[in-house]
């Protein structure tokens, strides 16, 4: 009898730790979007774009997100080492992902709410093995949602440190990286700033 070839577990996996130094401190998992709080947004997104299970990681301000966001159905991962800045909200997170039978994890940050879930469906769609690198891309420029094999986790982990995420493991393999064109369904803006905040509805 013929094998029944298992279905590839992408993990979606969002990055909500910070505090937003440039807004005032606030902490952007909190900032309010179409009436509720961005973290729950993007979660959703994840979810939406095909990603199973869907991982988010916490750090500023956690207690208040528990409390007024709906994670339900999502595994929470909190980061006390948030203000060391976004790599140590990637390590956090892949450490959580790695006791999964995950092939993959689809990383989102959750200051980005032009990206939806039609982009996170075509990144997901890039899959090929554990060892795939893929990442949503604007105009031909890399940008997020990035898609990481498991088998490359431990390599992306080290090289996570500070502000940087994953930065500096993408460029030194750029050329292993699908790079999967979003500009018509996705806008690459961040949330950053007190004017970016226009960018919230």
């Amino acid at each position: 009898m013929a094998q029944t070839q298992r279905i590839p577990v992408v993990a979606g996996l969002l990055l909500a730790a910070g505090g937003g130094r440039r807004l005032g401190g606030r902490p952007k998992a909190l900032l309010e979007h179409r009436g509720r709080p961005l973290v729950e947004h993007a979660a959703r997104v994840l979810r939406d774009g095909g990603c199973g299970p869907v991982h988010v990681v916490l750090g500023a301000a956690a207690p208040q997100v528990r409390m007024r966001a709906d994670l339900s159905g999502y595994a929470v991962t909190v980061n006390p080492d948030w203000e060391e800045g976004m790599g140590s909200s990637l390590r956090a997170g892949l450490d959580a992902l790695a006791a999964t039978d995950a092939d993959a994890a689809l990383v989102l940050l959750v200051d980005q709410p032009g990206i939806g879930a039609a982009a996170v469906a075509r990144v997901r769609s890039a899959y090929r093995s554990r060892a795939a690198l893929a990442a949503g891309a604007y105009d031909g420029e890399r940008g997020h949602p990035v898609m990481f094999g498991a088998d490359r986790w431990a390599d992306v982990a080290a090289a996570a440190v500070g502000d940087q995420g994953a930065r500096a493991y993408l460029r030194a393999h750029r050329e292993a990286i699908t790079l999967v064109e979003c500009a018509d369904v996705a806008r690459a803006f961040d949330i950053d700033t007190v004017e970016d905040l226009a960018h919230l509805d």
